[in-house]
Protein backbone atom coordinates (compact mmCIF):
# COMPACT_ATOMS: atom_id res chain seq x y z
CA UNK A 1 0.00 0.00 0.00
CA UNK A 2 1.43 3.72 -1.05
CA UNK A 3 1.77 6.08 1.52
CA UNK A 4 -0.47 9.27 1.24
CA UNK A 5 1.24 12.62 -0.04
CA UNK A 6 0.57 15.40 0.87
CA UNK A 7 1.60 18.84 -0.66
CA UNK A 8 1.59 22.35 0.93
CA UNK A 9 2.59 26.19 -0.14
CA UNK A 10 3.99 28.60 1.50
CA UNK A 11 3.16 31.89 -0.74
CA UNK A 12 5.17 34.57 1.47
CA UNK A 13 8.42 31.67 1.69
CA UNK A 14 7.70 30.59 -1.65
CA UNK A 15 8.50 27.36 -0.50
CA UNK A 16 6.87 24.07 -1.85
CA UNK A 17 6.48 20.75 1.02
CA UNK A 18 5.80 17.87 -0.18
CA UNK A 19 5.82 14.55 2.56
CA UNK A 20 5.25 11.39 2.10
CA UNK A 21 3.59 9.35 4.75
CA UNK A 22 2.57 10.30 8.25
CA UNK A 23 4.63 13.64 9.51
CA UNK A 24 8.07 12.38 11.56
CA UNK A 25 11.35 13.75 12.67
CA UNK A 26 13.19 13.74 9.75
CA UNK A 27 16.80 15.74 8.64
CA UNK A 28 17.00 18.10 5.61
CA UNK A 29 19.61 17.22 2.94
CA UNK A 30 20.25 19.99 0.08
CA UNK A 31 20.81 18.04 -3.06
CA UNK A 32 20.50 20.92 -4.98
CA UNK A 33 20.28 24.54 -4.76
CA UNK A 34 16.85 25.30 -3.31
CA UNK A 35 16.09 21.14 -3.39
CA UNK A 36 16.15 19.38 -0.28
CA UNK A 37 15.38 15.86 0.53
CA UNK A 38 13.92 15.10 3.67
CA UNK A 39 15.54 11.99 5.28
CA UNK A 40 14.30 9.90 8.61
CA UNK A 41 17.11 10.01 10.78
CA UNK A 42 16.57 6.42 11.86
CA UNK A 43 15.66 4.48 9.35
CA UNK A 44 17.41 6.83 5.99
CA UNK A 45 13.62 6.66 4.40
CA UNK A 46 12.84 9.76 2.56
CA UNK A 47 9.82 11.19 3.99
CA UNK A 48 9.48 14.16 1.77
CA UNK A 49 11.40 17.09 0.02
CA UNK A 50 11.15 20.81 -0.32
CA UNK A 51 11.86 23.54 -3.26
CA UNK A 52 12.84 26.73 -1.79
CA UNK A 53 12.30 30.04 -4.24
CA UNK A 54 9.69 27.61 -5.87
CA UNK A 55 7.93 30.71 -8.74
CA UNK A 56 12.11 31.07 -9.83
CA UNK A 57 12.29 27.49 -10.79
CA UNK A 58 8.79 26.48 -11.96
CA UNK A 59 7.91 30.44 -13.57
CA UNK A 60 5.08 28.92 -15.69
CA UNK A 61 2.91 27.67 -12.55
CA UNK A 62 -0.20 29.87 -12.45
CA UNK A 63 -1.63 28.05 -9.58
CA UNK A 64 -0.50 25.88 -7.15
CA UNK A 65 -3.27 24.32 -6.57
CA UNK A 66 -3.56 22.57 -9.58
CA UNK A 67 -0.69 22.43 -10.37
CA UNK A 68 0.25 18.49 -12.22
CA UNK A 69 2.27 16.26 -10.66
CA UNK A 70 3.75 13.22 -12.31
CA UNK A 71 6.46 12.03 -9.50
CA UNK A 72 8.44 8.92 -9.52
CA UNK A 73 10.55 8.44 -6.66
CA UNK A 74 13.46 6.28 -6.54
CA UNK A 75 15.91 5.59 -3.09
CA UNK A 76 19.51 3.63 -3.96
Amino acid sequence: MGKEIRMAYDDEGDILDISMGDPEKAISKEIEDDFFLRVNSVSGEVVGFSILNFRKWFKDAKDIKTLPIKAELAVS
